[in-house]
């Protein structure tokens, strides 16, 4: 069992649809039992909320749905709980190697670099608009396909 975590923010916009869409592509490649599936915040500014609406909205159009997740702050315990940790841009990434414990065996990379070898960042949408969403849709489509093609094959 593989346990991974997407890590944006605040959990309402990418992380949430990185999650959906790994889960989303786990669940078609029949493969549920060998992974468990979080996305957590830098911040707790949404702990207990909802995803963004324009993230659900988007996810849905994809036929996925999101809407049962809700935000929460990652946690230090997280890095015991996880095997692999990605952030969804370097300052997440940054944040994340910050707060690692010491002797945590989890492995915290870039979530583009980890998936795809592109040393990118997945945008903040949050202050755009359907397109921006969409774009972010797509871009964690293609990462979990890639992410999930290389682990499978691991």
């Amino acid at each position: 069992m593989t346990a991974i975590l997407f890590v944006c923010l605040g959990n309402i916009c990418r992380s949430p649809l990185a999650e959906g869409i790994f889960r989303h592509q786990v669940e078609l490649a029949r493969m549920t039992d060998r992974f468990t599936i979080d996305s957590a915040g830098c911040g707790g500014w949404h702990s207990g909320e909802l995803p963004d609406r324009r993230s659900i909205a988007v996810a849905q159009a994809h036929g996925i749905d999101i809407s049962e997740q809700r935000a929460r702050q990652i946690h230090v315990d997280d890095f015991d709980r996880f095997d692999l940790i990605l952030g969804l841009d370097r300052d997440n990434v940054r944040h994340l190697s910050t707060m690692q414990p010491q002797g945590s065996q989890a492995e915290v990379a870039l979530y583009l670099e980890e998936a795809l070898g592109l040393t990118k960042n997945v945008p903040d949408p949050y202050y755009g608009g359907t397109a921006d969403f969409e774009a972010v849709y797509q871009m964690c489509e293609k990462a979990s396909t890639g992410l999930l093609n290389r682990l499978a094959n691991a």
